[in-house]
């Protein structure tokens, strides 16, 4: 994998931090089914991406619902859907997955992308921070992102001798911008040694290729 060094960047008005949210505790869920994918509307686009990777790619709605607990909001012009096993949650999870929409429509991919990454490294030991892609960005769509903490900043105290392995992929449309991603938790770890991440590097490779083939961002009709 070709390997990155971070650069620094000043975060300004992009939101991406916590936010109020709903909790989905029954059956409804803030997404449909399209073509074995997920479909969400929001902020007057759509959001197409592939199904939770420890779903079973044939299972019907009820039985994802049953498999998955959610938190969705939409406000100030944003909306996030966060997806986390089921028993787990926002203090407790070994993976979630999840996506962002924005109805900022001002901004380049290559600038979102930057705020994004540097939002995820504030918490984590500069020391231990890798970013890959396994192909070059073009002047149409950049590639998904692999992002590695190997261990959170002690001050991070509720993940204190974590850390994670992150994929975002990063999308505009006529409307707005959005994010997909999906993030594993572990035990820190040697980010350079992908042998030692809280996912098989297999595994991280094969969501960044479902990001690039499977998702879309486009206006609602």
């Amino acid at each position: 994998m070709p390997w990155m060094s971070r650069a620094a960047i000043v975060v300004t008005g992009l939101v991406l931090g916590a936010a109020p949210a709903l909790a989905q505790t029954g059956p409804a869920l803030p997404f449909t089914s399209e073509n074995g994918l997920l479909a969400l509307e929001a902020l007057g686009q759509r959001l197409v991406l592939p199904r939770p990777d420890w779903v079973d790619a044939g299972a019907d709605m009820a039985s994802l619902a049953e498999q998955v607990s959610t938190r969705f909001f939409e406000d100030f012009g944003q909306a996030q859907l966060t997806i986390y096993k089921r028993g787990e949650g926002e203090a407790f999870w070994s993976t979630l997955y999840g996506a962002r929409i924005s109805d900022q429509t001002n901004m380049e991919l290559a600038e979102f992308r930057s705020r994004v990454v540097n939002v995820y490294a504030q918490s984590c030991d500069p020391d231990t921070v890798a970013l890959f892609q396994l192909e070059p960005d073009t002047e149409d769509a950049l590639p998904p992102l692999g992002y590695v903490c190997g261990a959170y900043l002690e001050a991070f105290t509720d993940f204190a001798g974590q850390g994670e392995v992150m994929v975002m992929g990063f999308y505009k449309s006529d409307a707005g911008l959005g994010l997909v991603f999906q993030e594993w938790r572990g035990e820190a770890f040697d980010a350079s040694t992908p042998s030692s991440w809280p996912v098989p590097a297999e595994t991280v490779e094969a969501r960044m290729a479902q990001f690039k083939s499977e998702v879309s961002l486009t206006l609602v009709d």
